[in-house]
């Protein structure tokens, strides 16, 4: 089973999303586009797990105290850079609350046996991949060998560019409060990744453990 952490997007944030890509998305017609419907911020990805491992880890995330935490989404980027793009993303603000979260579940499953995190949480919400279907893209943000110029995404960033008020410090898609993080399992197909939610972790005020 392969699962992944993450938060889910407000309706009215994932509106706003859906509409900007009907707008940009015929600029990249050979990028991996996410469907609206499959939008979530990315706490932590875990992979391939056993049946019984994906409960332990479950179990353990019932245990973790967190509030609830303001996010903001603003601006965009191309990973790792916008010469060798290999995702399209939009920004997050949401202070150190986040990433303290992050960190409680990085270390929640590292005690699990799931290899921790090697560089620092980056939060951002992917829009699209440069890549074949079917095939997973990393969205570190750091250069890897395997990076290389591709034009995918030239005349998106043209179009991108050319937009009045729409810079990338200036497109905003609006704020939200999370409640709770969820806990996924994401499957690939030819048609692209379905992501079904295991199970929904509450982050209430105060930040005591209250599950549905």
């Amino acid at each position: 089973m392969r699962i992944f952490i993450g938060i889910d997007l407000d309706d009215a944030i994932r509106g706003k999303i859906a509409r900007f890509l009907e707008g940009v998305g015929c600029f990249a017609p050979e990028a991996r586009w996410v469907r609206p419907e499959s939008l979530h911020i990315t706490l932590k990805f875990i992979g391939e797990q056993k049946e019984e491992k994906v409960e332990a880890i479950a179990e353990r995330l019932r245990q973790i105290h967190s509030g609830p935490i303001e996010i903001g989404m603003a601006g965009y980027g191309f990973f790792p850079t916008p010469k060798a793009p290999r995702v399209f993303w939009i920004g997050i603000q949401a202070g150190p609350t986040l990433a303290a979260l992050a960190k409680q579940i990085d270390e929640a499953c590292g005690e699990l046996g799931v290899a921790r995190e090697d560089r620092e949480f980056s939060p951002h919400l992917t829009l699209a991949r440069a890549g074949a279907r079917g095939k997973r893209s990393s969205g570190d943000p750091k250069w890897r060998k395997d990076d290389r110029s591709n034009s995918v995404f030239d005349v998106l960033q043209k179009r991108l560019a050319s937009m009045g008020g729409h810079d990338s410090g200036e497109l905003n898609f609006g704020n939200m409060t999370a409640h709770k993080f969820i806990l996924y399992q994401g499957q690939l197909s030819p048609a692209g990744s379905k992501y079904t939610k295991l199970e929904r972790f509450a982050m209430p005020p105060g930040g005591a453990p209250v599950h549905p």
